[in-house]
């Protein structure tokens, strides 16, 4: 990779751009008045093998706000359709996206560069406030570990958006190797054009996931592969105490990344049933929801290729591969966060009683296991030793026999505690982006002020290292972060 390139010598290859016009309506992106960069990922950059110095270079924010055309590239909305909150909606698509081609592997898509044949009597266009929380939370994701699309950069602009009130535009850049969806095979099926369904599973194998190609049966395969990515995706969730907010199937990636932040949260105070999204008003994709939402939405896509399969039962295994994924990836996650090097079978009852603790004493998921990880295995003075995490708990009491439970598992595999407490470092962040974060950030940036973005963008891309500058953000969330709503519009 030529770490050197600059805006106008990145090597476009768009390989989404010759499959059949159907797929897509090619249109050049609307831009914005007086773009200006508000942030950027030199993480992010180095995928695609951008020098990061071109952040400073005058044409940088005209060609992430669509003003100016990256030489090689062929902007095109892509269409789709999908289920949303369990309804099927029809015809969707790119209605505020332009992809304008892929560069070493990676897709380059402006999220909120104006209206598409797809907007269905939308702007088109994208907030400040949203395009900020899609930024910090892709970047943060990726650190974590998490499977993401990333983002590249924001640019914002004078120009004024309604929404609940009137705001400023932007535009973010999202990479991701695909941005195809599950509602991308959906809507096929729904227009009854099998040719077209053929045409895209096809492409989807031919570019990720070759190995299928061996299979006899490479659409079941292709259908397996993607379950178990969903079911490991969502374990990822629930392990790092995130929550999506709007899983319909439009916004599912073929290849188990996180796609489309909007209404996300991350835990506080640990609510199973915890609806993060203001416009969920039957709770669908609450927190407990999303491992069986996401069975649901791959039960969706089983539906759409079943046609290409044409084996009922080889769907039906492909599909109840998504559960065992899950849950073998959930049990390794939770495993290295409570420190243990070991499976064993009793391990899920130890798992269990940590949520039941968490739950009963409403306490905050991401300091709770942080904490643990400063406990030892041996203790003839608990008091002391284990008041990191008791302090953490309104009742001591339970939050003690809890304690001599887990303590007893840890202690059975005689692992020395700096390297488990290491390990627990690794697996339990310090820093997540919280709401009351993000809120922050937003509110400055509104102002002119980008500073406080600058400052989450760092702060998150290391969230395993504990750093006294950040002391605040790793702090219980303020009193008036409990008021804090986002919707759909977020």
């Amino acid at each position: 990779m030529n770490p050197l390139d600059t805006l106008d010598t990145l090597p476009f290859d768009n390989g989404f751009a010759r499959l059949p016009e159907a797929f897509y309506t090619r249109l050049p992106p609307e831009g914005l008045p007086e773009p200006h960069l508000v942030a950027a990922s030199p993480a992010a950059a180095a995928l695609i093998g951008l020098n990061p110095a071109q952040f400073a270079h005058p044409d940088f924010a005209p060609s992430f706000a669509g003003n100016r055309l990256l030489p090689g590239s062929e902007p095109l909305a892509a269409v789709y359709s999908g289920h949303q909150f369990g309804m099927w909606a029809g015809q969707l698509g790119d209605g505020r996206a332009h992809l304008l081609g892929e560069v070493r592997g990676w897709e380059i898509q402006l999220k909120g560069a104006g209206q598409t044949p797809y907007s269905r009597f939308a702007d088109g266009r994208a907030v400040l406030r949203s395009s900020i929380r899609e930024f910090l939370c892709s970047e943060a994701m990726a650190a974590l570990g998490v499977p993401t699309t990333r983002a590249l950069a924001i640019v914002g602009s004078s120009a004024p958006v309604r929404r609940e009130r009137v705001e400023t535009a932007a535009v973010v850049t999202r990479l991701a190797p695909s941005f195809i969806r599950f509602g991308s095979f959906e809507h096929w099926l729904g227009k009854g054009d099998l040719e077209r369904l053929r045409q895209l599973a096809d492409y989807v194998i031919e570019r990720y996931y070759p190995d299928c190609r061996a299979s006899d049966a490479p659409y079941a395969a292709l259908l397996e592969a993607v379950a178990q990515r969903t079911g490991e995706l969502v374990a990822h969730w629930q392990a790092v105490g995130f929550m999506h907010g709007v899983l319909n199937t439009d916004n599912m990636s073929i290849l188990g990344l996180t796609l489309d932040y909007g209404p996300y949260g991350f835990m506080d105070a640990f609510d199973p049933g915890h609806i993060c999204n203001h416009s969920d008003d039957l709770g669908r994709y609450s927190y407990q929801a999303q491992p069986q939402i996401g069975h649901w939405n791959v039960y969706a896509l089983t539906r759409a290729l079943a046609p290409l399969i044409r084996d009922a039962a080889r769907s039906r295994a492909a599909l109840d591969s998504y559960t065992p994924a899950f849950e073998a990836r959930f049990m390794a996650l939770l495993r290295a966060k409570l420190g243990l090097a070991e499976a064993r079978e009793e391990d899920v009852d130890l798992v269990g009683e940590t949520y039941a603790l968490l739950e009963q004493q409403k306490a905050d998921y991401t300091r709770f296991f942080r904490a643990l990880g400063r406990l030892p295995a041996h203790t003839d003075d608990p008091a002391t030793s284990d008041a990191p995490l008791l302090d953490e708990l309104p009742d001591r009491d339970a939050g003690a026999r809890w304690i001599a439970h887990w303590r007893a598992r840890v202690a059975a595999e005689g692992r020395p505690d700096a390297e488990r407490q290491a390990a627990m470092n690794r697996a339990n962040p310090c820093y997540v982006l919280r709401n009351w974060m993000a809120e922050g950030a937003i509110r400055a940036a509104e102002g002119g002020d980008f500073s406080e973005v600058h400052r989450l963008q760092d702060c998150l891309s290391d969230p395993y290292t504990a750093r006294p500058p950040y002391a605040a953000y790793a702090a219980l969330p303020p009193d008036w972060a409990r008021h804090i709503a986002v919707s759909c519009s977020s």
